[in-house]
């Protein structure tokens, strides 16, 4: 059974911490880029659904565990003509059969999913052979003074951000996945506390 501050204080934060102007950027720079039959892997309050171009996509599937975020995520902006579906699920196990999606779009997911290389492995599983898993997230640095802090503070963090991690390595996580990566670039995210502004974003082929 979740707590009061999971159910309503925590989905609040994140769609304030989600929705904050470098994160906002980021987006821009990814999602539009998705084309055809497209799952994003923890869907969250829909934060991403705005930036989706009709042209090009078919269709949005997209899951997420919390029924707070789902409920954010029906009601968020959208391009008219965006065929959208939500679903309960989470990203380690995808209620979808194998080889079903053009491109898999994750965001800011990583970092609190329970089991990283399994969501993986169902990405890879789910998308079609040269499918397209495009990514944004932010991760482990690669500074070794601002790592030292990301692993001090990652216990209260990931208390507080609803189990998000801040020591994930993302290129190295894809790339063990078994993703081949295409476009890789990073950054610390300007206005943003280093420990939490490493970003990492790009496109990986299954």
């Amino acid at each position: 059974m979740t707590s009061f501050y999971d159910r309503h204080i925590m989905p609040r934060l994140i769609g304030c911490a989600c929705g904050a102007k470098p994160i906002t950027y980021q987006r821009r720079k990814v999602v539009p880029r998705a084309a055809g039959k497209v799952l994003e892997l923890g869907i969250g309050g829909g934060m991403n659904l705005i930036h989706y171009d009709p042209a090009q996509v078919s269709s949005v599937s997209g899951v997420d565990p919390s029924a707070e975020l789902r409920a954010r995520a029906e009601a968020a902006p959208r391009p008219a003509g965006l065929n959208v579906e939500i679903r309960d699920g989470t990203a380690e196990a995808l209620p979808y059969e194998a080889a079903s999606f053009d491109c898999v779009v994750c965001t800011f997911t990583l970092c609190t999913v329970a089991d990283p290389s399994a969501a993986l492995a169902e990405a890879r599983r789910v998308l079609k052979p040269g499918g397209r898993f495009l990514f944004c997230e932010h991760g482990l640095a690669p500074d070794a003074g601002v790592a030292k802090w990301q692993r001090r503070i990652e216990p209260v963090w990931k208390r507080l951000a609803g189990g998000c991690r801040l020591t994930r390595p993302v290129g190295a996580m894809l790339t063990a996945a078994g993703l081949s990566l295409t476009d890789l670039s990073t950054m610390y995210l300007p206005g943003t506390p280093r420990v939490v502004g490493w970003n990492e974003w790009g496109e990986a082929r299954a």
